[in-house]
């Protein structure tokens, strides 16, 4: 036990770097302009010189690139790279065509996400900006897909308790962690989430699971519209139109002897 503890508080030689280095590189999340060393070291909490250097390292491993006129910084061909080979080996360009069909089906928007931390972040789907290839990066608890991707977790995600404070983004958030907790039991027996305009007005989103193997989320599949698009009498039709999806998304996505 006391070699355990004093693993935890005296972390590897070089953690900290990787964890600053990673750190930086997520500045760049919100897509903003280009950023200078006291930006970085601004956001990080750092001295302009540690962050100029771990900058410049990773301006050499082509993480980073440097504009030589104003010398900021900006992502490097490096993530770009790792991006798209992710992107395709998780077969994610082939869910598209599947999302479309949803969308048309439906008349509502439809996104395929993933947990990043305390975020739902779409990948494919009516939500990816065409300009940018970015989707929306949401919190977890005001959304449909955050819920999904917290009611069935996979190994090693953090619980509700670590999400931090619940922003409330309208009246309707769920801003407290036990009425949160209420609710994905909720989602569980239901087998399917709803925002009704929890994080924006006017919004109403219903999502359902992609599941593997172990009944884990590994995916999370939703269609968005109005309230008078997506009513209450009409929501058994969007679930099965959303779960004929979810079932063609766990073929192409899944390995065999990972689908549910």
């Amino acid at each position: 036990m006391a070699e355990a503890a004093t693993a935890v508080q005296n972390p590897p030689a070089g953690a900290q770097a990787v964890q600053r280095a990673l750190g930086l590189l997520h500045c760049f999340h919100d897509n903003g302009p280009d950023l200078s060393a006291s930006d970085l070291a601004r956001r990080m909490g750092l001295s302009v010189s540690t962050a100029h250097r771990l900058a410049r390292t990773l301006v050499s491993a082509g993480f980073l690139e440097q504009d030589g006129q104003n010398a900021r910084y900006r992502l490097g061909p490096a993530v770009a790279e790792l991006g798209q080979l992710t992107f395709h080996q998780r077969g994610l360009h082939l869910a598209a065509p599947e999302l479309e069909l949803l969308s048309r089906r439906t008349k509502a928007t439809a996104d395929l996400a993933i947990r990043s931390g305390p975020h739902a972040v779409i990948l494919v789907g009516g939500s990816v900006r065409p300009d940018t290839g970015l989707g929306l990066r949401r919190p977890l608890h005001s959304t449909a897909l955050g819920k999904v991707l917290l009611a069935w977790p996979r190994p090693g995600r953090a619980a509700t308790s670590a999400l931090g404070p619940l922003r409330p983004f309208t009246d309707r958030t769920i801003t407290e962690p036990a009425v949160l907790e209420e609710e994905l039991a909720r989602v569980r027996v239901a087998g399917y989430a709803l925002n009704d305009g929890e994080s924006a007005d006017g919004v109403r989103t219903v999502a359902i699971p992609v599941l593997d193997g172990a009944g884990q989320a590994r995916f999370a599949l939703a269609v968005r519209s109005t309230p008078a698009h997506l009513t209450d009498d009409r929501l058994d039709w969007f679930l099965g139109h959303a779960r004929t999806c979810a079932d063609a998304l766990s073929v192409l996505l899944l390995p065999p002897g990972q689908r549910a």
